[in-house]
């Protein structure tokens, strides 16, 4: 990956050269600054689903004590998202380990 030296945007490879698509500033490519460089070209990005069907519960997750809304069970597991502004809390949630209800939590 390489970035413009006038504006900074991220720069691609055409004929021989790096151009800038933002400001249209291209500069000679170096070979040797280029074999450090690390691509996702050939790397197998998307295995596809994960097969969970043989997991245990138990294993999936941490667990927290909190009240299932929808059956009253005291443990669920959680995770926890960033889904707003990076400035705010993370939503949390919840999927009840005797119903597999699931639910939110966020801070207000």
């Amino acid at each position: 990956m390489e970035f413009c030296d006038e504006c900074g945007s991220m720069m691609h490879s055409q004929e021989g050269v790096w151009v800038c698509g933002s400001c249209g500033f291209e500069k000679a490519r170096d070979a040797d600054s280029e074999a450090d460089m690390v691509t996702t070209e050939g790397q197998d990005t998307d295995s596809g689903p994960v097969d969970m069907s043989e997991v245990d519960d138990a294993e999936i997750g941490p667990t927290t004590t909190v009240n299932c809304p929808n059956c009253g069970h005291d443990r669920a597991r959680y995770e926890m998202k960033q889904i707003r502004a990076a400035d705010e809390s993370e939503t949390r949630f919840f999927t009840c380990v005797e119903c597999d209800h699931k639910w939110r939590e966020d801070d207000h």
